[in-house]
């Protein structure tokens, strides 16, 4: 019977390690792995979280995120053909300026966090790239799972803050 058990209990080991790295975003379980430094202090701020929350009742929504996603997504998008590019996402956004932070626009654009977002790496950020990486952070941050980002969730900083 100890010979069933132990083959058991590896296949069981090797199958839960291989759901886990089967993700692309499985290991990271923090902001500080998922984004750089200069992001997460950019982002994690109550200036920044007023400009979300845009009906003003102190929490940013799920939707509200979204909404406010698309904005800086179109912002960089500035051809407008769907897909950000290096030279697009790296170029200061004049239009982004009007509803975002300095400190927001600074941490995004820079060619760290293009390569965090572009995930299958052609060096381009579709918007399904876009949305999948900001729907992510945002299931990150909302910690109680409400759907909802209090001041608490939106400006945590995390038990690690260095700057990757």
């Amino acid at each position: 019977m100890r010979s069933i058990i132990r083959p058991r209990a590896v296949q069981g080991l090797a199958a839960l390690a291989a759901l886990l790295l089967s993700s692309p975003f499985a290991l990271a379980d923090d902001m500080v792995s998922f984004a750089t430094g200069g992001y997460a202090r950019g982002l994690r701020t109550m200036p920044e979280m007023h400009k979300i929350d845009t009906d003003n009742d102190g929490t940013v929504s799920r939707e509200e995120w979204m909404a406010y996603q698309n904005k800086v997504f179109d912002a960089l998008d500035k051809n407008h053909e769907g897909k950000i590019d290096e030279k697009e996402f790296l170029a200061p956004s004049t239009e982004m300026a009007s509803f975002a932070t300095g400190g927001y626009a600074r941490g995004l654009q820079t060619r760290a966090m293009m390569h965090k977002i572009d995930t299958d790496g052609d060096g381009t950020i579709s918007k399904d790239e876009w949305i999948a990486y900001q729907t992510k952070l945002f299931d990150m941050m909302d910690k109680d799972k409400k759907g909802a980002l209090g001041p608490s969730e939106f400006l945590a900083r995390g038990t690690s803050s260095s700057p990757h």
